[in-house]
């Protein structure tokens, strides 16, 4: 039987952001690495389900201050990394970190690689009032996240696709197992 684990984005007031429930792949030297199928669900705080039309992957490194998502073919973002507090595991079925807005893409067709969100990022560092380490620490992830995920740096590579595998061959609901 296959773990599910409660993944929980929290704002910097603690607020609930994204949060699914995931099943627990394994993990390897990049770090635990958590899976859905297509046609699996996802919430934006207490709102309703959002549907999640391919499969992927969400690799939460060991004291990194980023997630990392690697979606299937054909979503036209490839690989999606939240910047955000080192992920906190609450239990083993349950993993939590703090969304700090800013946000690493790579776009599927032609391997463009962005730094998004620095608009929500400066509003939310006067709104929540990030503490000077944490808007430090958070600018130091981005500006590594652009160069690794635009270079192909494992993780970033070839590292996510057997583990996209195990979600993207059996189109199995995310409680089967």
């Amino acid at each position: 039987m296959c773990r599910l684990v409660q993944v929980n984005y929290r704002k910097y007031d603690g607020s609930l952001h994204w949060n699914l429930r995931m099943r627990r792949l394994g993990e390897d030297e990049h770090g635990v690495w958590l899976g859905l199928p297509a046609d699996s669900v996802m919430r934006k705080g207490h709102g309703p389900d959002v549907r999640l039309d391919v499969a992927h992957v969400l690799l939460f490194p060991r004291a990194a201050w980023w997630t990392a998502v690697f979606n299937a073919a054909p979503r036209e973002t490839e690989i999606y990394c939240d910047i955000t507090t080192p992920p906190q595991w609450v239990s083993p079925d349950e993993v939590t970190m703090i969304d700090l807005d800013l946000d690493v893409i790579r776009k599927r067709t032609d391997g463009t690689t962005l730094l998004i969100d620095q608009d929500e990022f400066a509003e939310h560092q006067v709104r929540y009032g990030y503490p000077a380490e944490v808007v430090a620490e958070a600018e130091a992830s981005g500006r590594w996240l652009l160069e690794a995920v635009g270079s192909g740096a494992e993780p970033f590579g070839t590292a996510h696709a057997s583990w996209l595998a195990m979600v993207s061959q059996d189109g199995a609901g995310p409680d089967a197992g």
